[in-house]
């Protein structure tokens, strides 16, 4: 019987990957495929308003706003453990933005500072949560480094306060984007392509769709902030599959037609790979756009569903020699 051989999982010094916290961990966490990856941990989404915000004379890290329920959302890090400076720094900056989403990331949590999280949580009223997380970069022998969140602090409630918040009353942004995909999947059902709208519409700034085969989803994406909509395959299982689709590249392009220009992300820090297509400088909140809007996301998903399904179905991940790229 064939010994199966195994890799060790490595810890890499957070200050290899990012040497300086101002000017290489923030900047890093701000871009919205890793404040999406900090955001999947935690249950939210995240979009950016400002990185080092002004706080009278201080300046916080990030700034974001939760766009399901509208609420702030406070990021403070540091590349090492925590320390009372932080901490005193990261209420001060919290009472001066009114945010009721606080988040101290460091490399380490010590038992004060997580037991003083907890004791935040519990005697806080329920529109305000603190979480501390731990950053860690991790790496399999010659691998890419990836980054991986772990939480060490949270509200009791967490998990239950999310349901509420989605079954409760939604802020503005979030019923606008609730009617903007109900909408939408009008339009989608309207056209009667592959791509079929009988789905249930969330307050949120994406919605997902099967591709046929697990692993792989095709999103509408909408972010009023950044102005953009964009048609997208995600691909969740690793770099494999997608070197495998860009091997395939020069075929898939022209089957979209020279009108359309594909982005193909491979999100060295993250699992997932994506390929975009993108239409910028529109606005989701102009509701007397949306029918142009909506017109052109239900082609371009269809479109994608039409060249990828096929070929991610047939796709084998032993195909893929990693050496080789």
């Amino acid at each position: 019987m064939a010994e199966n051989k195994l890799a060790r999982l490595e810890r890499v010094n957070l200050r290899e990957q990012w040497p300086d916290e101002a000017v290489d961990f923030t900047p890093w966490l701000a871009d919205e495929e890793n404040l999406a990856l900090l955001g999947e941990t935690l249950g939210i989404e995240l979009e950016l308003e400002a990185q080092e915000k002004s706080v009278g004379p201080f300046r916080a890290d990030i700034l974001c706003k939760d766009t399901v329920s509208g609420a702030w959302v406070l990021i403070e890090n540091q590349l090492e453990k925590t320390d009372h400076n932080h901490l005193g720094q990261l209420l001060t900056y919290a009472s001066g933005l009114e945010a009721v989403v606080i988040i101290w990331i460091a490399e380490r949590f010590t038992d004060e500072h997580r037991s003083t999280f907890d004791w935040l949580n519990r005697i806080t009223d329920e529109s305000f949560h603190f979480f501390g997380l731990e950053v860690e970069v991790l790496r399999i022998g010659n691998s890419l480094c990836a980054p991986n969140f772990k939480i060490v602090s949270k509200p009791n409630d967490w998990s239950r306060s999310v349901v509420q918040a989605a079954r409760g009353q939604i802020s503005d942004m979030g019923a606008m984007q609730l009617d903007y995909w109900r909408e939408f999947l009008q339009v989608l059902n309207g056209i009667g392509g592959t791509v079929s709208g009988n789905r249930k519409p969330q307050p949120q700034g994406w919605m997902e769709f099967p591709v046929g085969r697990s692993g792989f989803q095709l999103h509408a994406v909408m972010r009023p902030t950044k102005q953009h909509i964009r048609a997208e395959l995600y691909i969740s299982k690793g770099k494999a599959f997608f070197h495998l689709l860009q091997k395939q590249k020069q075929d898939i392009e022209r089957e979209f037609g020279t009108d359309v220009s594909l982005r193909w992300e491979e999100l060295p820090s993250r699992s997932a790979s994506k390929v975009i297509i993108d239409l910028a400088d529109v606005d989701p909140g102009d509701r007397e756009d949306w029918h142009r809007q909506h017109h052109w996301l239900a082609t371009k998903l269809n479109d994608m569903h039409r060249v990828f399904s096929p070929r991610v179905q047939n796709l084998n991940a032993d195909d893929w020699d990693e050496l080789s790229v």
